[in-house]
This record gives C-alpha cells, sequence and structure tokens, in this order.
C-alpha cells in the first residue's frame, strides 16, 4: 500500500490540510471530500493508496473541514470552488484530472466550468449541483435554517460508534458491509472540533425557497472537459438521473450506474471506483 504524507498548504491566507501520495513525476489526481462529517481521510481512504499506484493523489480538506482551518466565512459552493481554484494554483499542479463525491463533486464541477484549462479530465461522484430537488422536500428546507438538529447527531455520533455506523444509513445501501475503518474514520472525525460548522453553513447557503440554489445543468453543453459520472443506484441524497441526465448534455462524457450501492461510493464500492478512475483517467 502507497503512503501519505501529510501536507500543509497556504491558500488565500488560509491554512488548508491536505494528503499526497504516489510519485510525483505520474499524472495529477486532486480528490475532493463531500460535506457533513468529512475530509480527505475519511472519503477517499480506501482508494487513495490504490489510486497512487499510478498517479500523484492529492487529496485536500476542503475549507472548514478535516485538519484545515475554519474561519467565519459563508461556505457557500461557490467558496468551495474559489478555494479548489487557489489551491490547485499554490500546490502547483499542472491540468490535474479532478474527482468529487457530493459537494466535492459541485466544486469539482464548478471549477471545470470557471477554469477548464485548469481540469484535465472530471469525475462526479453522486455529484451536487446537477440539479434542485431536495430529498425531503420541506423538511429538508427546515433543517437548513436551523442547527440543532445536526449539533445533536454530531454529539451523539461523538458518544457512540454503534450510533455513527446507524448513521452511515443515511448514505449507503447497506451499513453491515461498510468496513470498520470506515466507521472508525467517521467516528474520530465527529470529534474533531468544530466539525459541522462548515456544513451548517453550506446548506444555509445552499438551500432557497425553491430547492437547491446552485444547478449547473444549464451549463452543461459548454463542458469541454471529458467527464466520467458515477452514480449509486440506492442514493436517496441526490437522484442518479441526475448524473444520467448530465452525462446526455456533456459534450464528451460518460455515465456509470453503480449497483448495491447508495451515496458513498469511494466506501461501499472502492475496488469499482479505483478501476473506473483507472480506466477514465490517462496514466
Amino acid at each position: 500500500m502507497v503512503e501519505a504524507s501529510h501536507e500543509t498548504a497556504v491558500v488565500d491566507g488560509y491554512r488548508v490540510h491536505y494528503l499526497a501520495a504516489g510519485d510525483p513525476a505520474d499524472p495529477p489526481l486532486v480528490l475532493l471530500h463531500g460535506g457533513i462529517v468529512d475530509a480527505a481521510s475519511v472519503s477517499w481512504g480506501a482508494v487513495l493508496g490504490p489510486l497512487a499506484r499510478d498517479y500523484r493523489v492529492v487529496a485536500p480538506d476542503l475549507l472548514g473541514y478535516g485538519r484545515s482551518a475554519k474561519p467565519d466565512v459563508t461556505y457557500s459552493l461557490d467558496t468551495h470552488v474559489e478555494v479548489v481554484e487557489a489551491f490547485v494554483e499554490t500546490v502547483g499542479l499542472d491540468r490535474p484530472a479532478v474527482a468529487g463525491i457530493s459537494m466535492g463533486g459541485g466544486a469539482a464541477l464548478g471549477l471545470a466550468l470557471r477554469s477548464p484549462a485548469r481540469v484535465d479530465r472530471l469525475v462526479l461522484l453522486d455529484s451536487y449541483g446537477l440539479g434542485t430537488e431536495l430529498p425531503n422536500g420541506g423538511l429538508t428546507r427546515l433543517l437548513s435554517k436551523q442547527g440543532v438538529t445536526n449539533r445533536l447527531a454530531i454529539a451523539l455520533m461523538r458518544r457512540s460508534r454503534g450510533f455513527t455506523k446507524a448513521s452511515l444509513g443515511t448514505i449507503v445501501h447497506d451499513t453491515d458491509r461498510l468496513s470498520a475503518e470506515a466507521v472508525d474514520a467517521v467516528w474520530e472525525e465527529a470529534k474533531r472540533p468544530g466539525v459541522g460548522k462548515a456544513y451548517r453553513s453550506f446548506r444555509a447557503a445552499e438551500v432557497g425557497p425553491d430547492g437547491y440554489r446552485t444547478d449547473f445543468t444549464g451549463r452543461l453543453d459548454g463542458l469541454d472537459t471529458p467527464t466520467l459520472l458515477l452514480h449509486g443506484e440506492c442514493d436517496e441524497v441526490f437522484p442518479y438521473h441526475w448524473s444520467d441526465r448530465a452525462a446526455a448534455r456533456i459534450p464528451d462524457a460518460e455515465f456509470q450506474l453503480l449497483e448495491d450501492c447508495a451515496h458513498w461510493a469511494p466506501r461501499e464500492r472502492p475496488d469499482a471506483v479505483v478501476d473506473l478512475i483507472g480506466e477514465f483517467v490517462p496514466r
């Protein structure tokens, strides 16, 4: 297994922690994690090492997450896109492939649309930014306006590994098939000071009266970046038809539906994710 090193970059005045693995001479691949209780090692921990056999893998903790700084800013998707763009430049990555899951997928897509010359290939896993429908309608809208439920859930996760595993049932198809390492990664991340702050801000910024505010669907026909869209068949957070529809609109795109998988493909189907990225991104 290729070991990852812990690195730090100062991006727009903020400290951004990232994991780096693989030969610097290999093609660069940036991995962007999702929201709620997440970090580079949480969503990407099972695939980072295998991918680093063929790529120079760089996986940042997004601003407000993991070991990165948690400033008092509005954590909208635009904020994450801006920081990721500056991060790629600061670290000195030349036209990397960029893969993102959920919120990180939205950031990856936003980067490719904003600065297409910076992104060589795009991999979107259960991505945000491809539709407006809220998973639970009014309930999601209500929760976006208050943080009590999220704070309570994180407090319970800190106290109980069992509760943490059960909570993952909202994003995975079968929690009993998750590795112990995946559950432990979330459980430990839930104990980190300041966890949840960035997600609550993101949710408040991105959920409006008509659904999700960021929807790139109308701009996809102008996306020149070759794109692979992966989506779990059982995803209840963002429906897989978002990715299927997006693939039909992007000029150079492929769509792959993942069976026995919900919203957390790098942990539910790590081998498939590694294989599909390896087939799509030039080595």
